[in-house]
């Protein structure tokens, strides 16, 4: 049965399809410092088109994905290009720990992680390296917090205070797109600081701006995939564990019984072997 994503994490569509875009300026974070280096917009290499990004993805893993996983990678990558390649994105290291965390947790189990992810970030023509750089930057910088006060938008505070600052700022001033992974970058900062208090959670949407009944529904919609694809994937467990104890009874059965499936004959002895040449020269010597 397929999951889809699009209930109530759908993505903004690009209000151009075909128009070239820029690639945001990005702050580039480091888990040991507080600065940012910004780095000037450069053009997009190609027309921001879906089927682009679908072709780019299939030429870079050509390999099938498992069905289990499959609608879900697809989904995942429709809705980062329409976010990606619309006007009002721009790229900040709390959606990269969204976006990063939630290939973590679906992917988990495959052994070809590494490489679906590294195809989806080609296809989209990001850089994996960013995005893994500035989500570990954050997590480091959340895991250090000693009291979920300190998640907060503050421009001379500590590097991830300062994330969040940039964020409330481009969104008081109308110029910055909500994301589905902004909203699991929030959950999951929490997460790392050990807060399981839902009122922090609405403190720090509140801080940032963010409108309270999109970032639950979002999150809603994450963890429901999430429980989602765990069942699957016991389901999965059992059935395989299922059909290697059947194997293994067939097996264990083929080779008690003879390949014939009858009994298997007794093995002649020196009497009747006696007999028989016995009776062949009585034989012989009666046509003689």
């Amino acid at each position: 049965k397929k999951i889809s994503m699009s209930t109530s994490m759908s993505a903004p569509r690009s209000p151009c399809a075909r128009r070239p875009v820029s690639t945001p300026a990005r702050l580039c974070t480091s888990a040991r410092s507080s600065r940012f280096t910004v780095r000037a917009a450069t053009p997009a290499p190609h027309s921001a088109t879906v089927a682009d990004t679908k072709e780019r993805f299939l030429q870079a893993y050509s390999s099938p994905i498992p069905a289990m996983y499959s609608p879900v990678v697809q989904e995942l990558l429709v809705q980062q290009h329409l976010q990606r390649y619309n006007a009002n994105y721009v790229y900040n290291p709390l959606y990269a720990l969204g976006i990063m965390s939630v290939f973590d947790q679906i992917l988990e189990s495959l052994e070809n992680k590494d490489a679906i992810v590294d195809a989806y970030f080609t296809a989209l023509q990001e850089d994996l390296s960013d995005y893994r750089r500035d989500a570990d930057a954050m997590e480091e910088w959340a895991k250090g917090l000693s009291s979920s006060d300190d998640i907060k938008a503050d421009a001379s505070g500590t590097m991830g205070q300062k994330v969040m600052a940039e964020i409330s700022e481009k969104v008081a001033a109308d110029k910055f797109l909500y994301t589905n992974f902004l909203a699991v970058g929030v959950f999951r900062v929490l997460e790392l600081s050990n807060c399981t208090d839902p009122e922090a959670l609405k403190r720090v949407v509140a801080e940032l701006g963010l409108k309270q009944e999109r970032v639950t529904s979002d999150l809603a919609t994450y963890k429901g995939i999430l429980s989602k694809l765990s069942a699957a994937k016991e389901l999965m467990k059992e059935y395989l564990e299922r059909e290697n104890r059947k194997t293994a009874e067939r097996l264990a059965k083929k080779s008690d019984s003879p390949t014939d499936g009858g009994d298997a004959p007794a093995a002649p002895t020196a009497e009747p072997a006696t007999a028989s040449a016995a009776t062949a020269e009585t034989s012989t010597e009666s046509s003689a």
